[in-house]
């Protein structure tokens, strides 16, 4: 098992030091669900909230929470975020608000926690604006789902029932190989 990089050799936690590594592109997919009543998405979907622009609302809260990760999470680093893409699909059964973030830099650390963070803070503002008519709302399957850049190259989430497995930007020489 690999040993965790925020623990020091005592145990200790610790934020980890990326001093010594390249910066490279960094960029990292996070999805995740808000369920909800049929008439509170029909709600939505029709731009009739009594508190606005939703999804505007959930899109400029996930782009303010990318940027802010650093300081929610706390050995997360802080980071100079240079793309934030968020989108919003609907699903009809059951009633669902599907959120994808997409968070890139140039840097020495990858934005997994900020394109998770991007998703949740969305889902929150979502249930936020529409609690008033849906209490039953839920927010399930935050995850995060692709990470390309750094040193273990890019992931992607297997499908459903797949063997998982991490594709590197770099392949093992053949003597280095598990056998």
């Amino acid at each position: 098992m690999k040993t965790l990089s925020h623990l020091d050799a005592r145990g200790r936690v610790r934020m980890v030091d990326v001093t010594a590594k390249p910066e490279t592109t960094r960029e990292a997919v996070a999805r995740g669900r808000v369920m909800m009543a049929p008439a509170t998405l029909r709600l939505l979907r029709g731009g009739r909230a009594a508190k606005g622009d939703v999804l505007t609302t959930a899109h400029l809260a996930a782009v303010n929470a990318a940027k802010r990760t650093g300081e929610w999470i706390p050995l997360a680093h802080p980071l100079r975020i240079e793309g934030v893409e968020v989108t919003f699909g609907f699903a009809a059964r059951p009633a669902a608000v599907t959120i994808e973030c997409r968070v890139r830099t140039t840097g020495r650390t990858g934005v997994e926690m900020e394109a998770l963070t991007a998703v949740s803070a969305a889902a929150l503002t979502l249930i936020d604006m529409l609690k008033a008519v849906d209490r039953t709302m839920t927010i399930t399957d935050v995850t995060l789902w692709e990470k390309r850049g750094g040193r273990s190259g890019t992931w992607v989430r297997p499908a459903a029932g797949a063997t998982t497995r991490t594709r590197s930007a770099r392949r093992r020489p053949a003597a280095r190989r598990a056998r």
